[in-house]
């Protein structure tokens, strides 16, 4: 059965036979690592699982900061350099969109399986991969040397890049115009060693941002990260900065680099209450007004978008080389020549792709309008916290706020504080 979901995946990958030249031309070679034996791929989900109930157990019951950090190191030397990132869970979302709008294209049982599986656990746990599992964190956890403090206000708005960016991704591979996630991989440049200038100098980029504002990627670019962002806010556990009680001491305020620890929450004045009731009303009417107006922002895109197609760009060269611009022809144009498709196949196709992307362009645009409307509701609604608490959905389970807590000491020690405290 493994050998056969094996081949399915294969084919899945290179959907067309490349045509028979009867030139010289010699078809490129892949850039991605070569299909694995049939075990080796059921080996690496055991081996993503395991990795994610050990970091469940590390962070949730044995609270061990130098657990999460040795399992953080195991993974990015598994998943990252030896797997060479492919696959990895924040790549298998193209995956997964890509088979739900191509039927041709049959979804590995490997890349479901990344997919689902941290979004399981994070529903349980918390974002467990999020702290010790995923290779691209792992690889920026490490050098976060002198965080900044990044007001919450700004850390929304940049988070909406991540938003766009999502539904950038969902529509490139929904119309099968490319996975925009595994192609602007930051790091898979370092994971397999290659020459790729400008993702290295984008990863390079990443890394030196990251060492004053932790982790980046995750927090402002990640589309994966957003999804288990959700699905945190519902995690039946998760983690808790003090093993018991809070006692407010104040010495986790500013533990977390990625702002994640939440303050106790002042009463609210109830005359306030009346204004507030006012500006939600308000923020309700902005929120249709910014989806009409991301739905009109990426219909106006969508031609510009639909121009990185394969069919698009092919049609571009061919109206060239018939008004006489190109004078070589491309390996495209060699291809389309034996390929025996007509020119009017190829309008036809071409008009679909752009009929695609404007729908596309515009349901994406009504989207990311709607996420800026709900942010900026949620920014106006207060919540009431006794004590300080890890954020659900921002907490990436990296355990640095453990040790800072009191009471974590004496659960971990066993010994009473100068009080007389015991756990």
């Amino acid at each position: 059965m493994g050998l056969i979901l094996s081949a399915a995946a294969v084919q899945a990958a290179e959907r067309f036979p490349p045509p028979q030249f009867e030139t010289d031309y010699q078809m490129p070679t892949l850039t991605t690592p070569p299909p694995r034996a049939a075990v080796w791929e059921f080996v690496d989900v055991g081996v993503l699982a395991a990795a994610l109930g050990l970091a469940s157990w590390l962070t949730l019951r044995k609270r061990s900061r130098r657990g999460i950090a040795a399992l953080s190191v195991f993974s990015l030397l598994y998943f990252g350099f030896w797997r060479q990132g492919c696959i990895c869970s924040v790549g298998s979302l193209g995956n997964v969109v890509l088979s739900l709008f191509d039927s041709s294209y049959v979804l590995p049982l490997t890349a479901a399986a990344f997919f689902l599986l941290p979004i399981f656990f994070t529903l349980f746990f918390g974002r467990v991969f999020c702290g010790s599992v995923c290779p691209l964190g792992a690889i920026q956890d490490w050098v976060v040397f002198r965080p900044l403090s990044v007001p919450a206000w700004l850390e929304t708005t940049l988070r909406l890049g991540a938003w766009l960016y999502l539904a950038a991704a969902v529509l490139f591979a929904a119309v099968g115009a490319g996975l925009l996630i595994c192609r602007y991989d930051p790091f898979v440049a370092f994971f397999r060693l290659g020459f790729n200038t400008p993702l290295w100098l984008l990863g390079l980029l990443f890394l030196g941002v990251g060492v004053f504002i932790a982790r980046p990627y995750c927090r402002f670019v990640c589309p994966y990260g957003l999804l288990l962002r959700q699905a945190g806010r519902l995690s039946f556990w998760h983690v808790r900065i003090t093993p018991d009680e809070c006692i407010q001491c104040r010495l986790c305020e500013d533990a977390c680099p990625f702002g994640a620890i939440q303050p106790p929450t002042a009463p609210w004045p109830e005359s306030m209450r009346p204004a507030e009731r006012r500006r939600l009303v308000f923020l309700f009417g902005l929120l249709l007004v910014l989806m009409s107006l991301g739905g009109w922002l990426g219909y106006r895109v969508h031609a510009g978008l639909a121009a990185a197609h394969p069919t698009a760009e092919l049609a571009r060269q061919v109206r060239l080389r018939q008004a006489g611009l190109i004078a070589e022809p491309t390996d495209a144009l060699r291809a389309f020549d034996v390929s025996g498709r007509t020119l009017q196949s190829l309008w036809t196709q071409e008009a679909d792709v752009f009929r695609r992307f404007a729908w596309g362009g515009l349901l994406a645009g009504v989207f990311v309008g709607f996420v800026a409307g709900v942010k900026l509701i949620q920014m106006s609604i207060h919540f009431k916290r006794t004590d300080y608490e890890a954020d659900r959905a921002g907490c990436l389970a990296c355990g640095r706020c453990f040790a800072f807590c009191p009471r974590h000491r004496i659960w971990e020690t066993g010994k009473p504080t100068d009080s007389g405290e015991t756990s």
